[in-house]
């Protein structure tokens, strides 16, 4: 199993528009190779890629409909104010992540 982590809304450090930049680019990319998701993890910043006004929705719903699960930090989306905001996949929770990350194959992390 291929698990996704997203921890942000950016790829690397540095300059934030750049590495949004990075981030859309590498979703798009991704989304477009083939390559085998079968989750998608987002917590922290990383929430902000599943809710309302992203910019790489469209990606996302190419992953999965593809046949990715993906699912958003409960408690990510909750501090944020960003529950009722939810646009693609389920809330998520810590006891689900630990386990889809216990069990995957690979975890890729951009």
């Amino acid at each position: 199993m291929t698990f996704l982590y997203l921890s942000s809304d950016r790829m690397g450090q540095g300059d934030d528009a750049l590495g949004r930049k990075l981030m859309a680019s590498f979703l798009k990319e991704l989304a477009a190779s083939g390559t085998p998701v079968d989750v998608v993890g987002c917590v922290n910043h990383g929430v902000l890629l599943t809710t309302e006004g992203s910019p790489v929705l469209d990606s996302l719903k190419t992953l999965e409909a593809a046949g990715a699960r993906i699912a958003t930090c409960g408690t990510c989306l909750d501090a944020m104010g960003l529950r009722d905001k939810l646009l693609i996949g389920e809330v998520g929770s810590m006891d689900k992540t630990i386990t889809v990350m216990a069990g995957a194959d690979r975890v890729l992390r951009p």
